[in-house]
């Protein structure tokens, strides 16, 4: 019995989720990319303290959903996994980019990629892909692709653009091993521009530091 592996290709449909308008008090734009577990609506809580006038969430929705735990209530998402992951990213990425070309965000808006968890690794990887400039990339308890080099940031104006690394301190998936491999990546591919925040807490999102975040870049 021989078996093949093919692939097709079609078009697919998934949601995202906005919250606040574009007006001309708008200053900032922010693309979240939720961690792995959450759906968008649930995730976007999390920025419900910004100031709704100045500020203009956009967070992509994972698009493999699944049940959380065994009683199949709750319905969690994922991004990649180690199933087919090239072909993934290129998905990913292009559901990323038609996001993005829908919202037709106004060039003068300040954008925030900002990325937890999971999300940490789909932020880097299509701000470089796409070589998207942004006034702030947020990294937030989550690991940078090791396929990633300092050349694919090149095209970035570090004077016009801050990077800040976020993590707890008892963060169950930040061991110090892995906290290491991260803060060494970082160093590499942004010379040592980041910011490292820590806090006390663990695999979690805190809104005043998100807050915090805001005020610096206002």
């Amino acid at each position: 019995m021989s078996q093949k592996e093919k692939t097709v290709t079609y078009t697919a449909e998934n949601t995202y989720l906005t919250q606040n308008s574009i007006t001309e008090k708008t200053k900032n734009v922010w693309l979240v990319l939720h961690g792995m577990g959450y759906l968008s609506r649930y995730f976007i809580k999390y920025f419900n303290t910004l100031n709704a006038d100045e500020n203009y969430i956009i967070v992509p929705q994972a698009p493999s959903k699944y049940y959380l735990k065994d009683e199949f209530k709750h319905v969690g998402a994922s991004w990649l996994t180690k199933e087919n992951t090239a072909m993934e990213i290129q998905n990913v990425m292009h559901y990323i980019d038609a996001v993005f070309e829908a919202e037709q965000i106004p060039s003068h808006l300040n954008l925030v990629i900002f990325g937890f968890s999971q999300g940490v690794s789909i932020a880097t990887r299509w701000m470089a892909h796409r070589k998207v400039k942004c006034k702030a990339l947020v990294l937030y308890a989550g690991g940078i692709p090791n396929e990633l080099k300092k050349e694919d940031f090149d095209f970035v104006d570090w004077g016009q653009t801050s990077i800040t690394m976020i993590y707890g301190d008892t963060d169950i998936y930040l061991t110090p091993e892995r906290l290491k491999i991260e803060q060494t990546k970082t160093e590499k591919l942004f010379s040592g521009r980041a910011e490292i925040i820590t806090f006390e807490g663990g695999h979690e999102v805190k809104p005043e530091i998100i807050q915090s975040l805001l005020n610096e870049e206002q």
